[in-house]
């Protein structure tokens, strides 16, 4: 397995007329021409003398020409992002922060608003990831047991194909991208948040604890309640969870990316343990409808295909299928972290005669599915994805760039001179 580090090696701290300027270096020389969203921690940049509590402007180093970059404060406080966009030909890039008046106004392509229960994280008023805080119930004359809420979709491209499904009639209980856990035991009983119609548990919504919007990406951050029907004469809450969704602009019109981080613990006396099967957890996300056998592709980081994809390990993989106009495609390429349990990362991918020969198209990774997982009482566990939508196509070495670059951020060395 091919890894390549990006580093970012601060050059020298400039202090002169009492300005004070914070030069940086990030070598992305063995990464090819993929953008990737870069952090630097606030404590740095204070010790290297600005004010952080002033207006301040960040620069790139480009052609021989000065050029400002937006940039965006995290929920925390404690970094701030850019988007470090690749130059042909370039392998390394220069940046300098400094205090004075930004010229790049706020934008007004990126935000976030709720709409009818759910709330869309948009791009020039495009909703592109929508997620449904508020119950939605089956069709009608469907065991209203199906309705639920805590899902994505849909996740719609820059070209406007819809890519994902919700409630399809062979499996009511597929939300577009969710995460449920399948079998697992709570004191020694059998319970089931994914298959809704069994009635043992469910995963809903609970409460919103941030969004935010800016000049680089746009996100939210929702806790969510995975509920135990089955072992209590009421119901119990097994799994605490904190899902935090966050949509990067790439500047691309063909493409962009999004996060999907969960972090999970459980209130139970005895924890819960996530029996070892072949769904349950990670992501898993049910695709269009028109995406059948013969439209639809496979590719992971290990080089299999759809016929041989199901029950392997992969960083990466690319599902792809038709474009809604036939005259093109679409697609997703899903990211595994390296610091996700069993990464390379075990996947669930629906056999080419899947669902009565359609070939209809499901993806997940799953990180139980070949061994089981014991969550222990008020500890916390995480999974890390990323996920680039498209419109065309995506190569193997733009797969494995993406890839290398949410795998390792950044490192930061200072010297002061």
């Amino acid at each position: 397995m091919r890894i390549v580090f990006l580093f970012l090696t601060v050059i020298t701290l400039i202090s002169c007329e009492n300005k004070t300027s914070f030069y940086f270096e990030i070598d992305s020389s063995n990464v090819i021409s993929t953008s990737e969203p870069v952090a630097i921690d606030i404590d740095r940049i204070i010790a290297a003398g600005l004010n952080v509590e002033k207006p301040m402007v960040l620069v790139k180093e480009s052609d021989g020409r000065s050029v400002e970059v937006p940039f965006q404060m995290d929920a925390s406080g404690q970094k701030i992002w850019f988007v470090n966009s690749h130059d042909e030909g370039a392998g390394k890039y220069k940046y300098r922060i400094e205090n004075g008046v930004p010229t790049i106004r706020q934008n007004t392509y990126l935000a976030e608003h709720k709409e009818k229960g759910n709330l869309q994280l948009t791009y020039e008023d495009k909703p592109l990831i929508s997620y449904r805080y508020e119950m939605t119930y089956p069709p009608e004359g469907v065991d209203s047991i199906y309705g639920k809420s805590g899902y994505i979709h849909p996740i719609t491209t820059l070209g406007g194909d819809t890519l994902t499904r919700i409630q399809p009639p062979d499996h009511y209980h597929h939300y577009g991208l969710w995460g449920p856990w399948t079998h697992t035991q709570i004191d020694g009983e059998r319970v089931d948040f994914w298959n809704l119609g069994e009635g043992m548990g469910t995963v809903l919504f609970k409460s919103f604890e941030n969004t935010a919007s800016g000049n680089v990406f746009t996100s939210f951050t929702a806790s969510q309640e995975h509920i135990d029907f089955k072992t209590q004469e009421q119901p119990q809450v097994a799994l605490n969870e904190t899902l935090q969704v966050r949509l990067w602009n790439l500047g691309r019109p063909d493409r962009y990316m999004f996060d999907y981080i969960s972090t999970f613990s459980s209130p139970l006396e005895n924890g819960i343990l996530f029996e070892a099967y072949r769904y349950g957890g990670g992501i898993g996300l049910r695709f269009t409808e028109r995406w059948k056998a013969d439209n639809c592709t496979v590719l992971t980081s290990e080089g299999k295909d759809r016929s041989t994809a199901d029950g392997s390990n992969a960083r990466w993989c690319i599902v792809m299928g038709e474009s809604s106009d036939s005259t093109g495609s679409s697609g997703i390429l899903f990211l595994s972290h390296p610091d996700n349990r069993m990464h390379p990362e075990p996947m669930r991918i629906w056999p080419l005669d899947a669902n009565g020969g359609r070939g209809d198209m499901f993806f997940e990774f799953c990180p139980i599915r070949h061994e089981e997982w014991k969550i222990e009482p008020g500890k916390k566990y995480g999974l890390k994805y990323r996920m680039i939508v498209f419109d065309g196509y995506l190569t193997v070495d733009e797969a494995e760039s993406y890839w290398q670059s949410f795998a390792e951020q950044p490192k930061i060395g200072i010297s002061n001179k």
